[in-house]
């Protein structure tokens, strides 16, 4: 509040500028929390309930793609590499020799789901759309 006070000539004229502060940061708060974030996606097709089934891993060529708890996440049969960029060369030659075999991907349940997707964002960009996820029954 703007007060003058002709008794103590020595004191200064200022202004309280708590409320307006306190006003600022409100509404920095408020513009904070109702900002639109870019959400990332990846647009996955899931069977439907009505025609799909759960059915066994079949005995045909497959390639199984492993996403592990600890780092390194990835494997292919069981093989674990360092990086990713070493597994997506090594899974890019494996499928190109076998152009045919069904590609199999089999997570821990417990392992983080980045590492998933990055295994399908990989298979989206090869180009491999009909792929099996191995579950526990």
């Amino acid at each position: 509040m703007i007060s003058a006070n002709s008794n103590n000539s020595s004191s200064s004229f200022g202004l309280d500028l708590t409320p307006l502060i306190d006003i600022i940061f409100i509404v920095l708060v408020f513009l904070l929390l109702t900002a639109n974030t870019q959400l990332l996606t990846l647009p996955v097709e899931v069977p439907t309930e009505a025609d799909s089934e759960l059915s066994a891993l079949s005995q045909q060529q497959h390639i199984a793609i492993n996403i592990l708890l600890d780092a390194p996440h990835w494997a292919i049969d069981g093989q674990k590499f360092d990086d990713f960029d070493a597994f997506e060369a090594a899974f890019i030659k494996a499928f190109s020799a076998q152009p045919d075999s069904k590609v199999v991907v089999a997570a821990d349940k417990s392992a983080p789901v980045q590492p998933l997707m990055t295994v399908l964002a990989l298979l989206q960009r090869q180009q491999i759309s009909n792929t099996q996820i191995l579950m526990e029954p």
